[in-house]
């Protein structure tokens, strides 16, 4: 049973990243690929952390790391959600995307001490946009059922349209440059660059 602030970590590093040309969850922003390093940054955070990935991914993850692999039922971000909550159905999961490279520690810290277990998730969402960010949000249990639930009918699989028709509770960052999103190699070179100037 998962009772308390229990929270699992997933680092979502499972996307074919054809925008990128590359593995984002490979990239080096930190002096290690950018999976491992988040994966870093959430274990002080989380009972256990995991990388969500496909199948033929898993030969390349070092010894020593949790992963969850996707089952491919469901498209997009869901396919890994749904595939971590399979495994643990009574987790909550604190889940981040491999493309956003400024999220660190004090970033996850920040929205896990804001987490309100009530509603379906509690995202980020950035102040100019105002929206949830489903990829750097923590997903109660509850909030992944019903998730499963609206797969079932949904026209679209996207996480971030669920959460804006659902009870999610809202986090804003103190700079919105925490959630920084790097698809393409412009925006890898230019957070790269930003990183490498502080």
């Amino acid at each position: 049973m998962f009772q308390g602030n229990n929270i699992m970590g997933l680092v979502l590093a499972g996307g074919q990243s054809r925008r990128m040309g590359m593995d984002k969850g490979k990239l080096l922003y930190h002096d290690k690929p950018q999976r491992e390093y988040l994966y870093d940054q959430m274990e002080p955070l989380c009972t256990r952390v995991f990388l969500s990935i496909r199948p033929e991914q898993q030969e390349d993850i070092p010894p020593g790391l949790n992963f969850i692999l996707d089952e491919n039922q469901y498209k997009g971000p869901f396919n890994g959600l749904l595939s971590a909550h399979h495994a643990f159905p009574e987790a909550a999961w604190l889940v981040v995307a491999c493309d956003l490279p400024l999220v660190n520690q004090k970033v996850l810290k920040y929205l896990v001490d804001r987490r309100d277990r009530r509603a379906l998730a509690t995202a980020f969402a950035t102040h100019k946009s105002k929206l949830p960010e489903p990829l750097a949000a923590i997903w109660e249990p509850h909030g992944l059922k019903t998730a499963e639930s609206y797969m079932q009918s949904a026209k679209s699989s996207c996480p971030r349209k669920f959460l804006i028709n659902e009870d999610t509770f809202l986090v804003f960052p103190e700079d919105d440059l925490w959630l920084a999103n790097a698809n393409e190699p412009e925006e890898y070179e230019q957070i790269l660059s930003q990183l490498n100037s502080k």
